[in-house]
């Protein structure tokens, strides 16, 4: 069947922590969706087999060995570290997504209606919890001192949630997966209408990036456009 894996990771912490916890993630997990879901997709096993790890739980200890790995390099340091996880997994016409951190994951769909975005992934942001406990509005968020600060990331503390979810693609779909330099800059309709009206995902990523720098982008930008086959 088709595979892909498509990982965005954010660091934080200083730019050299940062970078080193977001290498550490992407290569722990990509090694694990390789070694767990694809060699034995190759080899002709069935990966839906009761007595193996489900995707979803392959995902989750993905992610926790990345935060343990994270922790372990850190160990004799005062610095802190850490990093946003969005790793998606593809097999045929199925998404499954882990989730740690604010870097989102949208699903876009082409239709007659001009198209719609769905933000399939939930922040673990101060600001969102307000927002969910009722405290903030969302145009609030926006502005608010506190929009970046995180309560759930990758590499900081030993115990991690692992959010984790699974959707059907549709011939024609795209799925965006980007950090917070991206989102934070361009509202959800541009980013809906620069990935329809562009073809090509390689031109809609450098596309959405020159939009979130003109929009005074003062932070690192990821984006990744995966584009569904069929109409």
């Amino acid at each position: 069947p088709d595979f892909g894996v498509f990982i965005v990771a954010d660091g934080m912490g200083g730019h050299s922590h940062g970078e080193r916890a977001s290498a550490i993630a992407t290569r722990v997990v990509t090694t694990q969706m390789i070694n767990g879901i694809y060699l034995p997709l190759l080899q002709g096993d069935n990966i839906n087999d009761a007595d193996r790890p489900t995707i979803a739980e392959t995902l989750i200890q993905a992610v926790k060995d990345a935060n343990e790995k994270i922790l372990d390099t850190m160990i004799g340091t005062d610095e802190q570290t850490g990093t946003t996880v969005t790793a998606l997994v593809v097999i045929d016409n199925w998404a499954h997504l882990a989730h740690v951190g604010d870097s989102r994951a949208y699903l876009i769909s082409h239709n007659n209606d001009g198209g719609s975005i769905e933000q399939i992934t939930r922040d673990h942001s101060l600001v969102q919890r307000l927002i969910e406990l009722g405290q903030l509005e969302p145009e609030e968020a926006e502005e608010h001192p506190k929009r970046n600060v995180l309560y759930r990331a990758v590499g900081q503390h030993e115990e991690l949630e692992v959010d984790t979810l699974s959707r059907r693609l549709q011939p024609g779909n795209y799925v965006l997966l980007c950090s917070d330099g991206l989102w934070g800059l361009i509202d959800e309709t541009d980013l809906k209408d620069t990935i329809i009206n562009t073809p090509d995902p390689q031109e809609a990523c450098e596309k959405l990036i020159a939009l979130a720098n003109a929009s005074g982008g003062n932070d690192n930008i990821t984006a990744i456009i995966l584009k569904i086959p069929g109409s």
